[in-house]
C-alpha cells in the first residue's frame, strides 16, 4: 500500500493544498524555509500556500503532523507536485530539496565545487551552530537555571559566531566575501538562508555590542541579507500566528 500523506485528521488547508505547502511557524528554523521560497516567488513566480500552526500547543506532535514529519519538528514541505504527495523534513533537507526549482542556479550553484562549499556552510550550521544557540535559549529561560549549561553554550556559539567571521573576513584567503559560498566575494544562497536566521538573533541570545565588534564581517553580512525584500517578507507579518 502507498504512503497516505493525509488522514481524516489532517486539517482541510494541509490535505487540500496543491502545488509546494509549507507548514510552518516563524521560529529561525521556519524562517530559513521560508525565506527561500519568497525568494522563489520573486525569482521565477514560483506559486505556494502556506500552514502556520502554534507548536506551543504541541499541534507537531499529533498523528497528523508526525505522520509527515515523525520527529515532530518545524517546519515541513510537502510536495503536492509529486504523486504522492511527498514530505520533507529538517530545513538543510529542505532548502536543498527546494533547489530543485532553482532551475537558474540562482540560490544554488552549478559548479560542483561551489555547490559543495554550499552544502559544507548550510550542514556546519544546521550541525554545530543551531544546536548550540538553540540551546543557550533553551537554558537562559528555563525555570531552572544552570549556570554552567549558560556559559557552555554562550561561549560556543561565539565560537561559531567566530567560525563565520573567518569565512567572511577572507582571513586565511586574502579575499573578503559577501556571502557564505561561492567563489570570489560569494553569492548568496541557500547556505546564507540557512544560517542568518538565527545568527541576526545574536541579541536575544545575550550578546553586547561590544562582544559583536569582533566580528565586524558578520554584522555586515546580517545587514546585507536583511535588506532583500523576499527576507522581509520570509520574516514578517505573513507568517505570524493571528
Amino acid at each position: 500500500m502507498p504512503f497516505q500523506a493525509y488522514d481524516d485528521t489532517t486539517p482541510a488547508d494541509v490535505k487540500n493544498a496543491k502545488g509546494l505547502h509549507l507548514i510552518t511557524q516563524s521560529t529561525p528554523n521556519g524562517q530559513k524555509v521560508q525565506i527561500l521560497l519568497e525568494e522563489l516567488a520573486d525569482t521565477y513566480g514560483t506559486e505556494f500556500t502556506t500552514t502556520i500552526i502554534n507548536i506551543s500547543t504541541n499541534e507537531q506532535k499529533k498523528d497528523w503532523f508526525l505522520r509527515l514529519n515523525p520527529n515532530g519538528r518545524i517546519p515541513v514541505i510537502v510536495d503536492n507536485n509529486q504523486s504522492p504527495p511527498f514530505p520533507v523534513m529538517e530545513t538543510s533537507a529542505e532548502l536543498l530539496y527546494l533547489l530543485k526549482y532553482d532551475k537558474d542556479n540562482h540560490f544554488g550553484f552549478k559548479d560542483e565545487l561551489e555547490q559543495n562549499e554550499l552544502v559544507q556552510w548550510l550542514f556546519f550550521w544546521h550541525g554545530s551552530g543551531a544546536p548550540y544557540q538553540g540551546n543557550l535559549g533553551f537554558f537562559k529561560r528555563a525555570q531552572e537555571q544552570s549556570a554552567f549549561a549558560i556559559e557552555r553554550f554562550r561561549k560556543e556559539t561565539y565560537r561559531i559566531f567566530g567560525v563565520l567571521e573567518i569565512q567572511l573576513s577572507g582571513k586565511y584567503t586574502g579575499e573578503p566575501k559577501e556571502y557564505l559560498a561561492g567563489k570570489g566575494k560569494g553569492k548568496y544562497s541557500a547556505a546564507d538562508m540557512g544560517t542568518w536566521p538565527w545568527v541576526k538573533n545574536w541579541s536575544f541570545s545575550g550578546y553586547s555590542d561590544e562582544e559583536m565588534k569582533e566580528f565586524p564581517y558578520l554584522l555586515k553580512w546580517i545587514d546585507r541579507i536583511a535588506e532583500r525584500p523576499a527576507v522581509t517578507r520570509g520574516t514578517g507579518d505573513k507568517y505570524k500566528l493571528n
